[in-house]
């Protein structure tokens, strides 16, 4: 499953992280993951392993498609905070 632009809003949404957040914990810049998230250009899939990796790691689960199109949850235990840049 590749990570969609949406997913990733929607990813940061749940555990309340900045693009700046997610830009120190993945590794990614912030200006990549503005463009990813506008749907201005899409990063090599490396980028998106590590931007999915960094969600993950802070507790959201991907769901891949089942009839009602991909999403994401909190997985159960609950959300770890960012980690510094």
């Amino acid at each position: 499953m590749s990570l969609s632009p949406a997913q990733c809003r929607a990813a940061r949404a749940l555990i309340a992280w900045s693009q700046d957040e997610l830009s120190g914990a993945s590794k990614v810049a912030k200006a990549t993951i503005a463009n990813f998230e506008a749907g201005k250009r899409e990063p090599y899939q490396r980028t998106l392993d590590d931007l999915q990796e960094a969600l993950e790691s802070a507790g959201v689960e991907f769901l891949a498609e089942n009839g009602g199109g991909p999403g994401v949850r909190l997985r159960k235990g609950g959300v770890r905070t960012a980690r510094a840049p």
